[in-house]
């Protein structure tokens, strides 16, 4: 009787209690935890300058050029250059400077050259490649593209009443400002053979320009 009474028990008060009980702990299980900690990241804006879809880059630059003996001047010129791939270009250069007397000419009294055979003028077609295409940043906001490059070529100078054959080789720097405009900066030796009292003698001719190119 006493067992009767109990299953009784379990069947009309305990079993309902049980699955209510379970229902509100499958319930806990089930919802998601709220996030204690809420991160907010701050995204920063950066404009990047990319190179246009032409190749060609045109530009001016000046500097300074050191004519072997012949003192330090002035130089100025134009380069157009043709971009063959992202990592190889094709340069034709232009470049004019005026030149001084020697130190031979102050000391010894005599001219070497006229005066209208001091002016130097320089045509060369040059190979380059960058070697180190990245970014350059200015504070934190900024990117621009930019180009570490080599360079090297050969042409002809125009010099001391002569033409003569000069090879080039150097190194620049390169950065995009938008994705037609660059800034340049330029380090070149131009080498050729000058043979002004009887005797050849190998010259290296030091210039250093910075400049603006447009690329279309």
């Amino acid at each position: 009787m006493e067992s009767r009474i109990f299953r009784i028990f379990l069947t009309v008060v305990a079993t309902p209690w049980l699955s209510a009980m379970g229902a509100v702990v499958s319930s806990a299980y089930a919802q998601e935890p709220e996030q204690v900690v809420r991160p907010e990241v701050e995204r920063r804006e950066i404009k990047e300058a990319d190179i246009d879809t032409e190749d060609f880059e045109i530009g001016a630059f000046a500097g300074v050029m050191s004519v072997e003996d012949f003192g330090t001047n002035f130089v100025y010129g134009a380069r157009l250059g043709y971009h063959v791939t992202e990592y190889v270009f094709v340069e034709a250069s232009y470049g004019r400077t005026d030149t001084d007397e020697t130190s031979a000419e102050r000391f010894g009294g005599f001219q070497i050259l006229q005066d209208s055979d001091r002016t130097l003028d320089y045509y060369n077609l040059s190979f380059g490649f960058n070697l180190l295409p990245g970014e350059s940043f200015v504070g934190s906001r900024w990117a621009f593209t930019s180009d570490f490059y080599l360079i090297g070529g050969v042409g002809s100078t125009s010099f001391a009443g002569d033409d003569l054959f000069t090879w080039n080789i150097g190194f620049g720097y390169r950065v995009l400002l938008n994705d037609w405009l660059a800034l340049r900066a330029d380090a070149r030796d131009h080498v050729f053979d000058l043979d002004l009292l009887g005797e050849s003698n190998t010259t290296h001719n030091l210039e250093f320009t910075g400049g603006l190119s447009i690329f279309f």
